[in-house]
């Protein structure tokens, strides 16, 4: 079992900058990916970023390449996201996810982004 925390969100004028953070309650050294997600107000959830257990891997939606940056520190059992020129349409809630070796998936409950105009 896996219990993830999200922190970070909040309301940020268009442009401007926030850091996202995942907290693992438990060793995250069996993860075998983590990554974001996020869900705006009637969309589906969509695939934001993912980064592989080394760190070394890394994919982005082509929505936030150049303006996103995913990275962890397993000593820490925490992930990052650091979010730069935000736009409108980046609002959203972002939920963490984690899946171990094992398959299973874990989610967070979700923090929210607002981006204003």
């Amino acid at each position: 079992q896996v219990q993830l925390v999200e922190s970070g969100g909040g309301l940020v004028q268009s442009g401007g900058s926030l850091r996202l953070s995942c907290a693992a309650s438990n060793s995250i050294g069996s993860v075998y990916v983590m990554g974001w997600y996020r869900q705006a107000p009637g969309k589906e959830r969509e695939f934001i970023a993912r980064i592989s257990s080394s760190g070394r891997t890394t994919n982005y939606a082509d929505s936030v390449k150049g303006r996103f940056t995913i990275s962890r520190d397993n000593a820490k059992n925490t992930m990052y996201m650091q979010m730069d020129s935000l736009k409108p349409e980046d609002t959203a809630v972002y939920y963490c996810w984690v899946r171990l070796i094992t398959g299973i998936d874990y989610w967070g409950q979700g923090t929210q982004v607002t981006v204003s105009s």
